[in-house]
């Protein structure tokens, strides 16, 4: 049933943001008063029985489920036609509706209204999003702890401690722990400034394109959290002890408990033994004993342990501000911008080996985030439709054959150079970048 989930939701975000690109070169090249022979919804020979044609363009399904395109009238047809784009059209054309008739900006418009699609496309979810839920943020600002496994170039984060209050990243102030993390992952600065009120700031040094190394270092500080109980579990050892939500635990077995992470601790050591926890009420103190179940976890380097767990949930601390619909879509212009950003360095950390290609999603991973975000319920997964939409645009200018940005870089020549490039040059420089990667 998962497997299947997985696959189905995968076939909707491809056909979605699929049929989103095509449209856009289709939509651009209609009003350019280019001939469009085939809209296709993936490659090689149409389907029959999924294809109609209306006003001279053929609208298909076609067989291999990989892709799309929109075939439209050229000057050269045997040389454009190949067998994934189901072969050379029969229907002859006026020669001022080729492609190649058109001035060279409304070709690069045509070229590139697909992934401006995508990004409007992706725009205009992160929008919805925002309108509908409000703008969710943790306000606090307050370091809670710092894990002691670090990527290269964040040693100096250990030098933060419990109740260092973050003001700044670089010339930016921060106002919410969301903040602080984007800002640590999308500076464009080598050198990360995280500055403290009233101490000395903290200096890492992780290169914009290491992505990998960004995110874990805005992943090792954690913000403060009281250890406020945010929900109690039926038939728990906490039910049992009678915690209720909102009580505040001041300690266990006389060891004070500051903040969450300090009581999950203490409780994770101490599985099968009664424990005396003292709690903060509104009419004062109290104390309720509970023995932690054991439980088998699995540790972060993969090894099973037993700890212990009494059943309580921790406080939620994010809020969500309500935004005007104005307001909204400024934010989610931000989001996409944000999410192209990641996008762009990736794409450059892969070409000067920063980024590995182990951290590359192919199809069945983006099926499984696909159908795990489905499971998740719907704003995850248009948020993950929101990102692979501006993954596709980026991804799509790539200079490489098959994507946009050969046609793109083929039409900038041809704007600076007189006389363009031939079609066989082109069909040659076509191989080289298909063998490139095989390099």
């Amino acid at each position: 049933m998962s497997m299947l989930l997985s696959v189905g939701a995968l076939i909707i975000v491809l056909g979605v943001l699929i049929f989103i690109h095509e449209a856009g070169h289709f939509i651009a090249a209609k009003l350019a008063g280019i001939h469009v022979h085939r809209f296709s919804l993936g490659l090689g020979t149409p389907i029959k029985a999924l294809s109609f044609t209306r006003g001279g363009t053929e609208y298909a399904v076609s067989w291999i489920p990989l892709g799309g395109y929109v075939k439209m009238a050229t000057a050269e047809e045997e040389v454009t036609s190949s067998a994934l784009e189901g072969g050379r059209p029969e229907r002859e054309v006026p020669p001022d509706q080729y492609f190649e008739s058109k001035p060279v900006w409304v070709r690069m418009v045509v070229i590139l209204a697909g992934v401006t699609m995508n990004a409007l496309f992706a725009w205009a979810i992160y929008t919805f999003i925002i309108a509908k839920n409000g703008l969710p943020y943790d306000p606090t600002t307050t370091v809670g702890f710092v894990t002691e496994d670090l990527p290269a170039g964040a040693g100096p984060l250990s030098n933060l401690v419990p109740g260092d209050s973050i003001i700044a990243i670089g010339d930016t102030p921060v106002d919410s722990w969301g903040e602080i993390r984007r800002l640590i992952q999308s500076t464009s600065n080598e050198t990360i400034v995280i500055h403290l009120a009233g101490k000395a700031p903290v200096e890492l040094t992780i290169h914009p394109d290491a992505l990998v190394e960004r995110i874990q270092a805005a992943g090792a500080i954690f913000p403060y959290l009281p250890a406020v109980v945010g929900g109690v579990l039926a038939d728990t050892p906490a039910d049992s002890a009678g915690m209720v939500t909102g009580d505040t635990i001041l300690s266990i077995d006389g060891s004070p408990t500051p903040q969450w992470y300090d009581l999950v601790e203490f409780v994770s050591q101490n599985p099968g033994r009664e424990l005396a926890f003292v709690l903060g009420r509104a009419q004062g103190t109290d104390t309720v004993l509970a023995t932690p179940a054991a439980v088998v976890d699995t540790a972060a380097d993969g090894e099973l342990r037993t700890v212990g767990r009494i059943g309580i949930a921790r406080v939620s601390m994010e809020q969500r501000r309500s935004l005007s619909l104005g307001a909204a879509v400024v934010e989610g212009a931000k989001e996409t911008a944000n999410y192209g950003t990641i996008v762009i360095r990736s794409v450059r950390g892969l070409l000067t080996a920063r980024v590995s290609t182990r951290e590359l999603g192919g199809p069945i991973m983006i099926g499984q985030i696909a159908g795990a975000t489905a499971r998740a319920g719907l704003d995850p997964f248009l948020a993950f439709m929101a990102l692979a939409s501006t993954k596709l645009a980026v991804m799509k200018l790539l200079p490489i054959p098959l994507l946009d940005g050969e046609p793109f870089l083929f039409l900038v020549v041809e704007d600076l150079f007189s006389p363009p490039p031939s079609a066989n040059l082109r069909r040659r420089l076509n191989s080289v970048g298909f063998a490139l990667p095989m390099c």
